[in-house]
């Protein structure tokens, strides 16, 4: 028989002890859990405002995303939380309503291809590369997904300017997919030399995530019809068949965010039955959106800011005068006042998780080229993830469509 040559004190830990991951997400979520609730009960701000104020103070610390990519951990936290969002963002967006009100049709095209022009023409006069600068207006279509369900959500809105909000962000948020595809396409042809891969590959992916939408949507609804999605358990199985539709959506390269999206989308228009389920699909749900305004706010450094932080700012205002015209202007014809207009204009002002994604999508494909924009990007996310909630609801309040005060 050996002998046991260990210390007589070899069960306490080693010193100094080494934390590992758990604890330091545990950490992360009960300081913007608190902090979320300070400024919320304070200030009256919505609580995402705190949480991003956290990812702001990790990020000062180092420890959040360098300026230059999404971290593999981070990404899947991002996609997770983001297609539970973009599935209940799409499945409150009723088609129908655009053909009743046509002009409501026009106001999202408009305001899109208004940002992308506004976006691209004021890199182009800074000097900017003609591919640069369109890559980075595909991806500033975008409309943050997250921050406007969380703040409608939040403050119990209702009203005319939060249902338009809702539904061009989910517009914008398909445009601005297609946008950045169609970009990826013509840098296949520019970059690598190749017209078959600049046209298969969005093919591709278009219909691909259609495909998987379209079985996630008919899964969805053959559970709705025999359990009530509103009890906690049937919510945890539609959270467990997103996760799985967003794993397959991943193992295929298909796009995170369009699955999600035209899934809730096809499942609210293929019936005339309102879809009810817990907010955020309950506790897990929100943990993971959460995480979502964390990592999203810590996306700034020194160095991206001091590449990118001139040329951030100036397309902030640029889209934003884009959008609002595009919303005033059309506001009469769609049925809204010009005070009604120049809110939703100002809602459509944040940018959040969803540009990350594009972002990341496109270091995945050309990292070299990625890297020119990531700075002009990273450095917008960083601002209207700050401001961006706070502009919904002052948006909201200012025609009195927020219901807590």
């Amino acid at each position: 028989m050996t002998g046991d040559n260990r210390s007589d004190l070899f069960f306490l830990p080693s010193w100094p002890p080494m934390p590992d991951v758990v604890l330091w997400v545990s950490l992360t979520i009960v300081v913007a859990g608190l902090l979320g609730e300070f400024v919320f009960r304070r200030f009256r701000l919505p609580r995402v405002v705190g949480y991003a104020a956290v990812g702001t103070i990790v990020s000062a610390l180092g420890l959040g995303i360098d300026g230059t990519t999404l971290k593999p951990s981070f990404r899947l936290i991002v996609d997770l939380a983001l297609a539970l969002l973009l599935f209940e963002l799409g499945s409150r967006i009723n088609l129908r309503w655009l053909r009743t009100n046509p002009w409501l049709l026009v106001t999202s095209l408009a305001e899109a291809a208004l940002s992308f022009a506004a976006v691209h023409l004021t890199l182009l006069y800074f000097g900017t590369e003609p591919s640069v600068a369109a890559a980075v207006a595909a991806i500033l279509v975008a409309t943050s997904p997250a921050v406007v369900m969380r703040v409608a959500s939040e403050f119990d809105a209702s009203g005319q300017v939060t249902e338009r909000m809702i539904v061009l962000t989910g517009l914008n948020t398909f445009y601005a997919v297609l946008a950045s595809k169609f970009v990826v396409g013509w840098l296949h042809a520019e970059l690598a030399g190749s017209w078959f891969r600049s046209i298969a590959h969005p093919l591709y992916l278009f219909a691909g995530s259609a495909i998987v939408a379209a079985l996630l949507a008919f899964c969805v609804s053959l559970i709705a019809r025999r359990l009530d999605l509103r009890n906690e358990n049937s919510a945890l199985l539609l959270l467990g068949m997103i996760l799985l539709a967003l794993s397959v959506t991943k193992m295929a390269n298909l796009s995170t965010l369009l699955v999600p999206l035209l899934a809730g989308l096809m499942l609210r228009n293929s019936t005339e039955r309102p879809w009810i389920w817990p907010r955020h699909f309950g506790t897990a749900g929100g943990a993971l959106v959460l995480l979502l305004f964390v990592i999203t706010g810590s996306v700034w450094s020194v160095d991206a800011l001091m590449a990118g932080a001139a040329l951030g700012a100036a397309v902030i205002v640029a889209r934003f005068a884009a959008k609002t015209l595009a919303t005033v202007a059309l506001g009469r014809p769609s049925g809204l006042s010009v005070r009604q207009g120049l809110a939703l204009g100002v809602a459509l002002m944040p940018i959040s998780g969803a540009a990350l994604v594009m972002m990341a999508d496109l270091q995945a494909v050309y990292p070299e080229f990625a890297a020119k924009l990531a700075g002009i990007v990273f450095s917008a996310v960083a601002v209207l993830e700050l401001v961006g909630p706070i502009a919904v609801q002052a948006a909201l309040r200012y025609v009195n469509e927020d219901n807590i005060r």
